[in-house]
């Protein structure tokens, strides 16, 4: 070969190097994409939102069916908790309850006086308008 027949034939070579690498980017493109439109922070909150939503509808659907199998169990669960949550007015029931009303008279004896709140120092203004 003559030296205009290796030029040609490096050129050659690198527009078929050139074409391989232009389908390799155009395989690699679609994924990318694929990829790209996955990473975005809305495609994450929806899947996000799709799991939790699935993972709460199977939480629920054996909590009813816990309540199908048990349920008396199941109704004393909900007492308790109802119980806890209203534990200090039932608190306070029991203790009127135990105590009993009192009578009138006893009634106003128990009552707490109101306390009077101090009288604040007088400033040199209001001591200059006493005197004067």
């Amino acid at each position: 070969m003559t030296g205009l027949g290796k030029v040609v034939e490096a050129r050659l070579e690198a527009d078929r190097a050139r074409a391989r690498l232009l389908e390799s980017l155009k395989a690699l493109e679609t994924p990318l994409m694929e990829l790209k439109e996955q990473l975005t922070p809305r495609h994450i909150m929806g899947e996000i939102f799709e799991g939790a939503k699935s993972k709460g509808a199977d939480l629920a659907e054996e909590a009813v069916d816990a309540v199908r199998a048990r349920p008396i169990a199941a109704t004393g669960v909900v007492a308790a908790i109802a119980l806890f949550l209203a534990r200090e007015p039932l608190i306070d029931l029991a203790g009127k309850l135990v105590r009993g009303k009192p009578a009138k008279k006893e009634a106003k004896k128990e009552t707490k006086p109101v306390r009077k709140r101090p009288a604040k120092p007088a400033t040199k203004k209001q001591e200059t308008t006493e005197k004067g």
